[in-house]
């Protein structure tokens, strides 16, 4: 097999989780005095870091960011976080990654703690050798920075690497460390969005997905 390492987003590309962080955000935005009942508007939440989004959707200097990514974190961490479906297919693409010999490994900007919450109420931990994300001071939160931490970190080779995901920030984070990529079209994801990013391959469906690794 060409690639021995599979990174995987987690939002939008394992799990549809625009529900917990639509009502998360709208809570943070509430403690500002901001009601917004567009849950479409805040779509763009889904992906990027946090703080980057409430700086520039709604104008928040550096501190009104910190202060409402800590505000979310509220609702997130005791509610928001369980507001989560995972996609079907899923826990069958990764058992059969796993079983054909494939490194697979969760590349989130989401905090590490939270990802591995998500992945163990899902049941699907068992199936990652890796599981990284940022941390709760923002670091790591930029998908370029991340994915550069794990290369280091773990000794990976970009070359026998690639990155899933389903907006531009895994795209553009796996190019600028060397790595093939992939967009998967059923996240978030606007297909003009992920097509200029220049992902190495583009699949609409998981089952376009297994196919590719396991055919």
């Amino acid at each position: 097999m060409k690639y021995k390492n599979v990174l995987f987003d987690l939002d939008g590309t394992l799990t549809d989780s625009k529900p917990g962080i639509v009502k998360s955000v709208q809570y943070a935005l509430r403690c500002f005095g901001i009601d917004e009942p567009d849950t479409e508007r805040l779509t763009p939440f889904i992906g990027p870091p946090l703080y980057h989004s409430f700086e520039e959707l709604y104008g928040f200097s550096g501190e009104e960011a910190k202060e409402a990514v800590a505000r979310y974190r509220e609702y997130y961490a005791e509610t928001g976080l369980y507001e989560n479906i995972l996609y079907e297919g899923i826990d069958s693409l990764l058992y059969k990654l796993k079983e054909n010999g494939y490194k697979i490994i969760l590349a989130s900007s989401k905090p590490r703690i939270y990802v591995k919450r998500v992945l163990s109420y899902f049941r699907i931990l068992r199936y990652f050798d890796i599981v990284e994300g940022s941390e709760m001071d923002g670091k790591n939160t930029d998908k370029i920075e991340l994915i550069a931490h794990i290369l280091d970190k773990w000794n990976l080779k970009a070359e026998d690497s690639i990155m899933i995901g389903d907006r531009k920030y895994d795209i553009e984070g796996a190019r600028a460390n060397g790595m093939d990529s992939i967009a998967v079209g059923y996240g978030y994801g606007s297909e003009d969005e992920l097509s200029g990013a220049g992902p190495t391959h583009f699949f609409s469906t998981i089952e376009e997905l297994k196919n590719f690794f396991l055919n």
